[in-house]
């Protein structure tokens, strides 16, 4: 027993909750109530159903419950103890009882740091992340562990299963008298095979000093040929070739014409987004001019459609009138009933008053507009230059497209002739 085993004995007991103060002098003498109390105790702690004998007044009660702790502890725990030392009750016992308190010790450490984690965790954050990163070492060695129990299983049902067969067998051959012959027989072929393995082992003893040299010459041969190409390296690293000033020149060249050829490459990246938001900006506005000449078209053909509308209220109106005085000179009406009209002189009434009619349809021209008259003069949105003119603003539209078409012609074959002139101005040429 060793001052430190006990020292940690009593630790352990006293953080595990043993509610019997563990002296340092308890274990100078055999004390074995105190090692069968702390026993009874710690296995509870393992497994509280656990049924064990509690007296130890006789020798074999004693043993009886040893006995009972160790097998226990071998089947739950898997920790072996020594029976001997246990029973002795002194600080034999205390490297034993120091097994089992270390297991509970360990395990409740475990469990305080996982508790004192979590509750970190939940301050810091409320959901808490598991790395399994660290446990991959842990998790392959876990799966090769469970393979080689499923094979000692199955290794272990096999056999068992065999044990009927294997029983009989072994208890015949232990029955069975040994003939001094047969077990000389064994004896002299054992020690035969003996006697050669030990010739093989001197022999290769004996052959370690020839293996030694054979290694040292080759060794020595190496190094020299090592010696030899480091030599020819260092030779060949002070030798300049005859076209290094060459390449060098043209590596300066390379790289002053790589960095040309980037500053010209940017400009003509910028000329071409410069381009491409001049063509935006001039589609936008022909878009628009299209848009407002659409516009126009359809106020003419809404004026024309009125003025047809206009013209034929007007004709229907000189219809009326006509009528009217036909019925007007007609015979027989009026103040004229029951007189005698000559005929002559009402043709010639009826051709004096056609003859002041106006001929044909009446034919009458709305102008609009206001008395002090349209700001601009050229403007196309008056509406008396619309009515007045007619067909002739139908005409000037399909010019005004004609010549917006060919602007926009025009305009994209110079846009191709700039970029083709920026292209041919960044040719490899002027490298």
């Amino acid at each position: 027993m060793s001052y430190r085993d006990l020292r940690s004995l009593t630790e352990m007991m006293r953080a595990l909750g043993y509610p019997r103060l563990i002296s340092l002098e308890n274990f100078r003498q055999p004390n074995f109530p105190l090692v069968a109390e702390m026993l009874v105790w710690l296995v509870r702690r393992f497994e509280p159903q656990a049924d064990l004998p509690t007296e130890v007044d006789t020798e074999q009660d004693r043993v009886i419950l040893v006995r009972t702790v160790v097998q226990f502890m071998a089947m739950k725990a898997h920790i072996k103890l020594h029976a001997k030392k246990l029973y002795q009750s002194d600080g034999h016992a205390v490297k034993e009882i120091i097994k089992i308190a270390a297991v509970l010790y360990n395990a409740m450490k475990t469990n305080t740091a996982g508790v004192s984690e979590s509750g970190a965790g939940d301050e810091s954050s409320a959901l808490r992340t598991f790395g399994i990163g660290s446990k991959l070492a842990e998790l392959k060695q876990t799966r090769q562990l469970g393979t080689q129990i499923t094979m000692k299983g199955a290794t272990l049902y096999d056999l068992l299963g065999r044990e009927v067969e294997l029983r009989e067998k072994r208890q015949a051959v232990l029955a069975r008298n040994l003939e001094i012959q047969e077990v000389e027989a064994g004896l002299k072929q054992s020690v035969k095979g003996v006697n050669d393995e030990i010739k093989k082992v001197t022999n290769n003893i004996e052959n370690v000093a020839s293996n030694e040299n054979n290694l040292e010459t080759k060794m020595e041969k190496k190094k020299v040929e090592l010696e030899r190409n480091q030599k020819r390296l260092m030779t060949l690293k002070k030798v300049r070739p005859a076209f290094m000033d060459e390449y060098e020149k043209m590596e300066a060249d390379l790289k002053k014409a790589y960095e040309e050829y980037m500053v010209r490459f940017r400009c003509l990246a910028f000329l071409e987004q410069l381009i491409e938001e001049f063509e935006r900006a001039e589609q936008e506005r022909m878009e628009e001019r299209q848009m407002a000449t659409k516009k126009i078209l359809e106020r003419m053909k809404q004026d024309e459609t009125l003025r047809s509308f206009e013209e034929g209220s007007n004709e229907m109106l000189s219809d009326d009138l006509d009528t009217d005085d036909d019925e007007a000179l007609s015979p027989g009406e009026g103040g004229l009933e029951g007189e005698n009209v000559n005929p002559e002189d009402t043709d010639i009434k009826g051709k004096s008053a056609r003859a002041n009619r106006p001929s044909g349809p009446v034919s009458t021209r709305r102008v609009y507009g206001s008395m002090a008259g349209p700001e601009d003069q050229d403007s196309l949105d008056s509406d008396s230059d619309m009515l007045l003119d007619g067909d002739s603003d139908d005409d000037e539209d399909e010019e005004e497209l004609e010549v917006n078409e060919m602007a926009a012609e025009s305009l994209k074959n110079r846009k191709s002739a700039k970029v083709k002139a920026a292209m041919a101005d960044l040719s490899d040429d002027d490298f």
